[in-house]
């Protein structure tokens, strides 16, 4: 069964695209998020145990990413909604352009998502720096409630059946 997480989520093609990329932009999610804690925490790439452990870690439980991959795809559903598809004269089909349009928006979320120090910290907690089950939970918790807040948007559940609003 298809989850809709507001209930006009009506485009079908851009989430299959969404879903058809789903492996490959959680590595890239990865990849963003060494290159955030760089950044923030170690702009001079001074070797520790911690930075070390962050780099050479490619083996975790991707379950918690991929909750917040498709929180994400969600978002940019909700806010680009419009379901009446374009004429496209560049020989590409709907599926190839919204697969290349959600890959873009993906990778700037991640990048914005990035700069802030609690998405860093909590995306670390639950991936690279996972040692707990409890912890990865709370992580979690988190990492969703700073990216709805982020977005400025609201999820409610009501009769079972899960809406973003905008705050």
């Amino acid at each position: 069964m298809i989850e809709k997480l507001f209930p006009l989520d009506k485009n079908y093609i851009l989430r299959q695209a969404q879903s058809s990329l789903e492996e490959q932009l959680i590595d890239r999610m990865i990849f963003e998020l060494k290159r955030s804690y760089t950044f923030l925490y170690n702009p001079l790439q001074l070797m520790d145990h911690t930075y070390a452990k962050i780099l050479d870690t490619f083996e975790f439980p991707k379950d918690r990413v991929r909750l917040i991959y498709r929180q994400l795809c969600g978002i940019y559903r909700y806010k680009h909604g419009d379901n009446q598809l374009e004429l496209l004269f560049d020989g590409r089909t709907h599926f190839e352009k919204f697969q290349e349009d959600w890959s873009e928006a993906l990778i700037s979320y991640i990048q914005q998502l990035g700069q802030h120090e609690q998405y860093v910290k909590t995306m670390l907690r639950m991936t690279l720096l996972y040692d707990t089950e409890t912890r990865a939970e709370w992580a979690e918790n988190h990492c969703k409630a700073f990216i709805n807040q982020h977005f400025e948007l609201k999820v409610v559940k009501r009769q079972g059946e899960l809406r973003l609003k905008v705050s």
